[in-house]
């Protein structure tokens, strides 16, 4: 092992010495907190792919392919679509509106608020997001270390909250971007051929094994359906991914950028699908689905491969950690904070660039060390990302979504939406069970009822409001009213009168 330890350390001793880098360019808000709104296609498409592919992607994808087949691929495959709809119907959009919060996002379009209960929603799912993630590293560090499941925690979750602590979204780009590399060659490129080459080739694995296993639906409808609702709207409205979308540097760059990235997650959702058929081949009777990963990696690969295929693993925990990590940091700051610290005493302070990004970096940190403690404690990591989820969508799906595309939602509209939604999938959630489908479905629905009715039965949105947001999204500064008029521009005027005119 002392190979696969080696490439273990470099890649660990790589992931600081980029954290270093980036605290040495993060010097303002919009540096630390989105990358300077600088990246390019290339570079967000990795990004993107490596914060919405973690170790639910990669070992509980494999464990989804041992247990049921290639369709057990549907759950990292509605990701992909997701993300692929959120790039081409949404992304565009959402970067041109130049903010930093989703919670932000409903303050523009509502008129100020809708935001501090939003972002309780949010910070409550991107916190519980980043525990998940975390406590995957004590599966990987289990394989590597043989250390126990605290020690394995506390080791992964210091490297992540210091890289990240550091350098802010640069360090986690720069990092995401190693990350994407590592896990494309060690999944996709060495684990996939060698596992199904293990098995005997697909005309073994069919010989072998029931049918239904490479029945595309033989996951089930119902389940199916469950993902679309939970992963696919996920990807439309969560903070981590939306924060990932306000670093490209323009609305093509977020749009066939995510588009690449979306298409990247539908080929893993495969990988990952016929790695854990290959695995249910040659060892049929694992105790638990989610370690055919482990063992495959373990007993099958050669020296120096498993090394790099567990890095692989970690980089696949690290990206969606750190994203979660910084977005869940990110709206504790601004949504939370900085909102109770203006309602208590004003607010006012730490509006330099250098303080903000002082501030930043310290939620960061005592959001890390609130993970890492969470984590130790938490049993259940199914259960917590279900309840991260369930509250996500059926808390703030209709409220961002119908305040995209509806013009005459309102803010009391969004914000009944935001705490019927809340409140009724947590209260299913007690009733039917915190794994049961009924509470995102009745959820859902009610959050959508509540919307719709009461934004019709309250006055619509202010007018200037409507414009300030449509102006934003469409990339534009605001223009000067004049009589109760927005100046619009003449196309045929000259570009210095016309700019003159409307600043």
């Amino acid at each position: 092992m002392a190979v696969d330890y080696a490439v273990i350390v470099v890649y660990l001793a790589g992931m600081l010495a980029m954290g270093w880098w980036g605290m040495r360019r993060a010097k303002s808000k919009s540096e630390f907190l989105v990358a300077g709104r600088r990246l390019g296609p290339a570079m967000y498409s990795g990004t993107m792919a490596a914060i919405v592919l973690g170790g639910a992607s990669t070992i509980g994808g494999v464990g989804l392919g041992y247990q049921y087949g290639l369709s057990g691929a549907w759950m990292v495959f509605t990701i992909g679509l997701g993300l692929l709809a959120l790039s081409v119907f949404f992304s565009a959009r959402i970067a041109r509106l130049k903010v930093y919060t989703v919670s932000e996002m409903l303050d523009l379009r509502y008129g100020g608020r809708a935001g501090i209960i939003s972002g309780v929603v949010m910070w409550a799912y991107t916190l519980m997001l980043a525990v998940t993630s975390t406590i995957a590293y004590a599966t990987i560090f289990d394989v590597l270390f043989d250390v126990n499941r605290t020690v394995a925690i506390i080791l992964g979750g210091t490297i992540v909250v210091a890289y990240s602590t550091l350098g802010g979204m640069w360090s986690i780009t720069l990092t995401d971007m190693v990350q994407f590399v590592v896990k494309t060659i060690g999944l996709l490129l060495l684990l996939l051929p060698i596992a199904v080459v293990k098995a005997g080739g697909f005309s073994e694995m069919k010989a072998k094994l029931p049918t239904e296993y490479f029945d595309p639906l033989g996951i089930g409808g119902e389940t199916i359906f469950t993902y679309v609702l939970i992963y696919t709207f996920g990807m439309l409205i969560g903070q981590d991914i939306w924060q990932r979308v306000f670093t490209a540097r323009s609305d093509t760059t977020a749009r066939w950028g995510g588009t690449v990235a979306g298409t990247y997650c539908l080929i893993y959702a495969v990988a990952g699908a016929v790695i854990g058929t290959a695995a249910k081949v040659m060892y049929p009777n694992l105790a638990s689905a989610d370690s055919a990963f482990a063992t495959i990696v373990k007993d099958e690969l050669p020296v120096g491969v498993r090394g790099l295929v567990l890095a692989a693993a970690l980089a696949a925990v690290m990206s969606t950690s750190s994203g979660a990590l910084i977005a869940c940091a990110t709206v504790a700051n601004n949504d939370i904070w900085s909102r109770l610290r203006g309602i208590v005493g004003g607010g006012g302070a730490g509006d330099e660039p250098h303080d903000e990004v002082r501030g930043n970096r310290a939620f960061i940190l005592i959001m890390g060390i609130a993970v890492i403690l969470i984590a130790i404690a938490l049993n259940d990591v199914v259960e917590a990302l279900t309840v991260a989820y369930n509250l996500l969508v059926g808390g703030l799906l209709v409220p961002i979504i119908g305040g995209l595309l509806w013009r005459r939602g309102t803010a009391a509209g969004a914000l009944s939406a935001v705490c019927v939604g809340g409140v009724a999938v947590v209260g299913l959630m007690w009733q039917y069970g915190i794994l049961a489908n009924q509470p995102i479905y009745y959820g859902l629905l009610a959050s959508l009822v509540v919307y719709v009715v009461v934004s019709l039965a309250t006055p619509p949105t202010d007018a200037a409001v409507l414009t300030a947001w449509r102006e934003r999204l469409a990339g534009s500064p605001a223009r000067p009213a004049f009589e109760g008029r927005t100046l619009a521009p003449d196309p045929a005027e000259p570009a210095d009168v016309l700019n003159r005119r409307t600043g």
